[in-house]
């Protein structure tokens, strides 16, 4: 397997391919598996035809949106942020989410989160890599934190003009982003899980912290750059 393919590792612990692209294989039995075992792949190689249908998974601030706007640039395919064609004006939602997300799934080339209960299905059946954020829960927690403060003082206005309400709502109410990143950090394992079983033929990529992201990232700028450039 060459170092600069892109490796199916399933989630129970089939295959492990590090960041520097050495494939070890582990055991497959139960008893002797890991119990998680980490995925990480380096981009595919020029003369191979690329995964053009990507998903970004994780918890809800780990990171989702920035690395999918960070992968669609680096391989010029088109980064659709799913939230905004979830949330309408005042937080609503919009009634033709489900039929935005088909028109998505049915153009060849997309990056895109992974999220929302409807979208979930649609997109992993056309999906032809899938990365996961697979952060410490620490991280996770600073990450939204930081954010629904910083855009809460700033004002920043997000998808239809909606905008971070009261802090003191993140952090007394229930609903609240902050409370639901730490409530359900632990289900996106359980969803990737999920998902190898039903698509075994899918890449799954597991980087468990921003050192891996930024190297998989440049193994990813790497793999993109002509090699007859500047020659």
């Amino acid at each position: 397997m060459p170092p600069s393919a892109w490796a199916r590792a399933d989630v129970s612990g089939a295959a492990h391919v590090d960041v520097d692209g050495d494939l070890t294989v582990l055991p497959t039995s139960p008893a002797d598996a890991p119990a998680d075992a980490q995925i990480d792949a380096g981009p595919p190689p020029l003369s191979q035809r690329g995964p053009r249908r990507i998903l970004v998974a994780g918890s809800s601030g780990s990171g989702k949106t920035t690395l999918a706007r960070r992968i669609g640039v680096t391989l010029d395919i088109p980064h659709v942020e799913l939230d905004a064609l979830f949330h309408g004006p005042g937080w609503t939602r919009l009634p033709d989410f489900e039929e935005q997300v088909r028109l998505l799934v049915a153009q060849p080339a997309w990056v895109t989160e992974w999220q929302y209960t409807q979208a979930r299905p649609l997109l992993a059946r056309s999906a032809d890599l899938l990365v996961w954020l697979d952060l410490p829960r620490a991280v996770v927690m600073r990450q939204v934190v930081a954010r629904t403060v910083s855009r809460r003082l700033r004002r920043t206005q997000l998808w239809n003009g909606n905008v971070e309400g009261p802090l003191w709502r993140a952090v007394v109410r229930r609903d609240s982003i902050i409370r639901w990143a730490w409530r359900t950090h632990h289900q996106a394992r359980e969803l990737v899980r999920g998902l190898a079983a039903q698509r075994p033929d899918l890449p799954i990529v597991r980087l468990t912290s921003h050192a891996q992201v930024a190297a998989w990232v440049e193994q990813l700028t790497a793999g993109t750059q002509d090699p007859q450039a500047g020659s």
